[in-house]
């Protein structure tokens, strides 16, 4: 009896160390896959100015943003460069217009530039500026909007108050641009747009949205305006 028993001891033993012994291997291999998974994740693609997805050849890929109130600026990209924002401290109440020279040898040469590290002569930031409409000069933005070159592509987006100052003038000068908001634009709205010098048609590239009690997301401003898409490459 007493030898069956340590017998039984012995098995029960060797049963519970191999148990052991075959989990430890288990937790060690899960490891080591969960550990391997982590370095060979593959990391989320990149899209140009965080875009939900890229742009086709020969586009351009631009996101732009309203202001928030009267408390965050806009912020405009192109081809994930920020042209504008309260970071690079290069925006202001009103109007802010950012203008790009961009063509197809444009194109060509920001890609060859990005190779070898020198700034391209197009595709890129010509002139940005900001233009009060509460309490600046309209006949400032209205010398801006005249010495657009054609070609330019024009981002616009606005900050707290862009229209008490706006005059027809300068609304028929933004409507040659190609946008169909700017006849309308009012106190506290919020708008965003890009459209281009020499432009044919209306613009696709446009939001806006009113200020409106009942409907403002913020006391007494609408809520933020985000746009974003790829602009064909002016074909020469």
């Amino acid at each position: 009896m007493m030898r069956a028993g340590g017998l039984l001891k012995l098995v029960v033993l060797v049963s519970v160390l191999f148990v052991a012994v075959f989990l430890a291997f288990e937790l060690f291999e899960s490891n080591v896959n969960f550990n391997l998974g982590k370095v060979f994740a593959t990391k989320p693609q990149h899209h140009r100015c965080g875009l939900s997805k890229s742009c086709p050849e020969n586009h351009f890929a631009f996101k732009i943003t309203s202001g928030a109130a009267s408390v965050v600026g806009p912020k405009m990209c192109f081809q994930d460069n920020i042209l504008m924002s309260g970071v690079k401290n290069n925006i202001g109440r009103g109007i802010n217009i950012a203008l790009l020279n961009a063509n197809r040898k444009g194109l060509k040469l920001l890609a060859i530039n990005r190779l070898v590290g020198t700034p391209g002569k197009t595709g890129e930031l010509t002139k940005s500026d900001s233009f009060d409409m509460w309490s600046g000069d309209v006949n400032l933005l209205i010398k801006f909007l005249k010495e657009i070159e054609d070609g330019s592509i024009v981002m616009m987006a606005t900050f707290d108050d862009p229209a008490t100052k706006l005059n027809d003038e300068a609304r028929n000068l933004i409507a040659d641009l190609g946008s169909s908001s700017i006849s309308i634009l009012g106190f506290r709205d919020n708008w965003v747009f890009v459209g281009g010098k020499g432009i044919k048609t209306k613009s696709p590239f446009e939001q806006h949205l009113k200020n409106n009690a009942e409907t403002n997301k913020y006391e007494g401003w609408p809520e933020v305006l985000e746009m974003e898409g790829c602009i064909p490459v002016k074909q020469e």
